[in-house]
Order: C-alpha cells, then sequence, then structure tokens
C-alpha cells in the first residue's frame, strides 16, 4: 500500500494534459460547470494535478477575479490520501500570492462528503441559494433531478476560506 502522501507531486495544469477533459466529463457530466449562474468551462481554467508518478489522481480548477479566488472543480480520484487537501493547499498558495481576500466555492445541497471535506479545511458555510440549480439547469440541462443518496438536488450552498486564516 503507498503512503497517502508519498510519492504525490502536485503541479500546475499543463495544455499537454489531455485526460483533463475526459475527467470532468466523468465527474462532472461535461467540462462546464456551473456556479451562481455563470458557466464556466474548467477545461480551459488554471489549476493544479495531482500526479503519483506517471498517473493523474487529481484535479483542481479555479479561476480569479475581483480579488477573489473560486474553486471551480476538485476530483481526487483516491479519496482518504490526502490528494485533495494537497490540491486545496496548492489553490491557497496560488491565491495568497495573487492578492485574494478569499477563496470561495459553490456545492450542491447533496454533497455532504464536499461539505465535511471543506468545513475540515476550516472554509465556512456563507450561504444557501434556495432552487438554484432550476436557473443551473437552463445552462447545463446534464444536471439531474436526483443526487448523492436519493437527494433532490435543488440548493447550492457557498463556502468561503479568508486567507487571512492559516492552512
Amino acid at each position: 500500500m503507498v503512503e497517502p502522501t508519498r510519492m504525490l507531486c502536485i503541479r500546475p495544469r499543463k495544455p499537454t494534459d489531455r485526460w483533463v477533459p475526459r475527467l470532468l466529463t466523468e465527474r462532472w457530466g461535461s467540462t462546464r460547470v456551473v456556479t451562481r449562474g455563470q458557466v464556466h468551462e474548467a477545461d480551459k481554467l488554471p489549476g493544479f494535478v495531482a500526479m503519483r508518478g506517471s498517473e493523474p489522481v487529481g484535479l483542481v480548477t479555479y479561476r480569479i477575479a475581483n480579488g477573489e479566488c473560486e474553486i471551480v472543480s476538485l476530483d481526487s480520484l483516491l479519496e482518504g490520501q490526502g490528494i485533495g487537501s494537497a490540491l486545496v493547499r496548492a489553490v491557497q498558495a496560488a491565491s495568497a500570492a495573487a492578492g485574494c481576500g478569499r477563496i470561495w466555492l459553490v456545492t450542491t445541497n447533496d454533497n455532504l462528503p464536499a461539505i465535511r471535506f471543506y468545513q475540515k479545511r476550516s472554509f465556512r458555510l456563507v450561504a444557501v441559494y434556495r432552487d438554484a440549480l432550476k436557473a443551473s439547469r437552463q445552462l447545463k440541462p446534464e444536471i439531474p433531478l436526483i443526487g448523492r443518496d436519493g437527494i433532490p438536488l435543488n440548493d447550492e450552498i457557498e463556502l468561503e476560506f479568508g486567507l487571512e486564516q492559516p492552512y
């Protein structure tokens, strides 16, 4: 068994990472991600890749605008091994270097594992946007009606991390 962070390399995304669109489509239904009424072409955003040897094991994409950083997508292919945490730390460092005041993200009301993951890393719940997924489905029809554990997908939940906090 490989130790959780042993042989893990975090590096910026490269144009030669041709597997990224496939991963996003498998995990998100397409390369498009909708948050707060905005469509993001996640395969075109900056990000970081987690590699174990020559194998990709994680991806995070983000966008910086107006002094804030939004995590658009985060995927760990081997959960519970520190990959997601390492990718979030890379975004935190990049955001701090860019002078951002906060990092934020949106997840859906059914994604309890993500809510738990981010809260354990000092992200705070800051808003619930009731019925936001109705509008999101107008922009991305492939968003299902039912999510994890049979929970109806209705709401967006916003979490944030103030960069004055230690990470």
